[in-house]
Formats: structure tokens, C-alpha cells, sequence
């Protein structure tokens, strides 16, 4: 199986003469987006998921129902791989939630395993391809990756259908295609993808039924915010 191709456009044909139904990983973000778009036009089917690192947040329930509206098409919600790992790590627990997590004995999997279980239960083919929305030029080390090993990946059976695009040529077909990003780029100028500061206050500003529901996993997690503005205060304070 190939793994090197002039192009995305070579790639995507490549995966579509293996099957015409895909799978795609759907991040909310920019370039899983694009991925989605470009795929269109080579796919006669794409199943989409989500990985929820907490669940049931409405803005990022508004944001994938606008999506599924506008592709017309269900985005199933998997478990995050980092939801049960901070749980299981305590991380902003309260003392009193420890033995409770602790007890529960909460099993960890890596994004490859629930997917393939996905895949299982919902009886989509193990050998089915799943799309990423990674793009070369995003960062050094994606680049030479990409150069290195190619864009797709016969034994995890991934591929990359946007990896030769950049920053430019996406804004430019999101704009073609009269699509929104999420909310998640006016807060956080990203997509949505941790409990930390940069995350949470903005969070705790614009959405506070949202920020309630972290706290209920992470009762803790305000202590990065008053982590955060103790901290300037005191500099504040230090430099007047």
C-alpha cells in the first residue's frame, strides 16, 4: 500500500478506490473542517465522530449540531482518551472524590482502541480508513513526519486528505463553501481541547452553565483561575 502521493487530491482518489466510504475524525476545528469538505468530492459516504473531553457542554453541542445540519449527516460523541486518564489521575479532584474515582477503576484506551470498538459496535469495517485533518505546514515536526513516513498509513489505517494544504488555501475554501467555525476560535482562537486556564476562563465568562458542568468533573479547576489571577495581581502589586 502507498503511502507517498504527488498530492491530496492523488491521496484522496488512492482511499477512494479502496472503498467509498470513510471515516473522519471531527475536532470542531479549522482542518478537520476542510478535511470534511474536501472529502465530498471523492467520498460517497463519511461517518464522522467526536471525541468529547467533557460531556455534554452546550457550546460544543450547539456547535456539532450546526455542523451535522449543514453536512446533513450524525456526528457520533466518543469518550476522550485524556477524560479517563485525569480522572484517573485525580487531577483537580477534590480530596473527597478520590476514593470514589478510585473505586470506579476507570479503564483507559488510546484513540486507536475506541475507534475500533466504535467501528465494532456500530458495524463499520476494521479495515475502514479514518481521515485526520492534520496538515503539513502546521509545524516543523509535521513536516517531516509527513515527508518521512507519507501521508497515509496502511497499518493504522489513517490518511491525511488537507496534508499539502495551507493556511491560505483553507481559509479560502472555507469561505467558498459559506461555512462557520465554532465559537471556540472567538474564545479561544482554536478549538476547544483542555481544562486549562486558557480554556476556562473564557469558558466561566461567556458560558457559566458550561463552567458549572467542568466542575462537576473537576470540582478543582477554579484553582486555575484564581491560580492565574493571584499571580498577576501579585506582579501588579510587585511592579507598582
Amino acid at each position: 500500500m502507498e503511502r507517498h502521493f504527488r498530492d491530496s487530491d492523488e491521496l484522496c482518489k488512492y482511499v477512494a478506490g479502496i472503498s467509498d466510504t470513510v471515516i473522519l475524525s471531527f475536532s470542531i476545528g479549522k482542518d478537520s473542517i476542510g478535511a470534511w469538505l474536501q472529502m465530498r468530492k471523492y467520498f460517497k459516504r463519511i461517518v464522522p465522530y467526536y471525541f468529547y473531553l467533557v460531556p455534554g457542554l452546550g457550546f460544543v453541542e450547539t456547535a456539532l449540531k450546526y455542523y451535522e445540519g449543514y453536512f446533513g449527516t450524525e456526528i457520533a460523541q466518543l469518550p476522550h482518551p485524556s477524560l479517563y486518564r485525569m480522572l484517573n489521575n485525580l487531577v483537580f479532584q477534590a480530596p473527597e472524590n478520590c476514593s470514589a474515582v478510585e473505586d470506579a477503576e476507570l479503564e483507559e484506551h488510546d484513540y486507536d482502541n475506541i475507534v475500533r470498538t466504535w467501528k465494532r459496535d456500530v458495524g463499520l469495517g476494521r479495515d475502514m480508513f479514518v481521515a485526520h485533518g492534520t496538515r503539513a505546514n502546521d509545524s516543523l515536526m509535521r513536516r517531516t513526519s509527513v515527508k518521512k513516513w507519507g501521508s497515509l498509513n496502511p497499518r493504522r489505517r489513517t490518511f491525511m486528505p488537507i496534508y499539502d494544504w495551507n493556511k491560505a488555501r483553507l481559509k479560502e475554501f472555507l469561505i467558498e463553501n459559506n461555512i462557520k467555525l465554532a465559537v471556540d476560535y472567538e474564545m479561544f482562537g482554536r478549538s476547544f481541547d483542555g481544562i486549562d486556564y486558557r480554556f476556562l476562563a473564557p469558558i466561566r465568562e461567556r458560558f457559566p452553565a458550561d463552567y458549572k458542568k467542568i466542575l462537576e468533573y473537576f470540582p478543582l479547576a477554579e484553582l486555575e483561575i484564581l491560580r492565574r489571577e493571584w499571580r498577576e495581581r501579585y506582579y501588579a502589586r510587585k511592579e507598582g
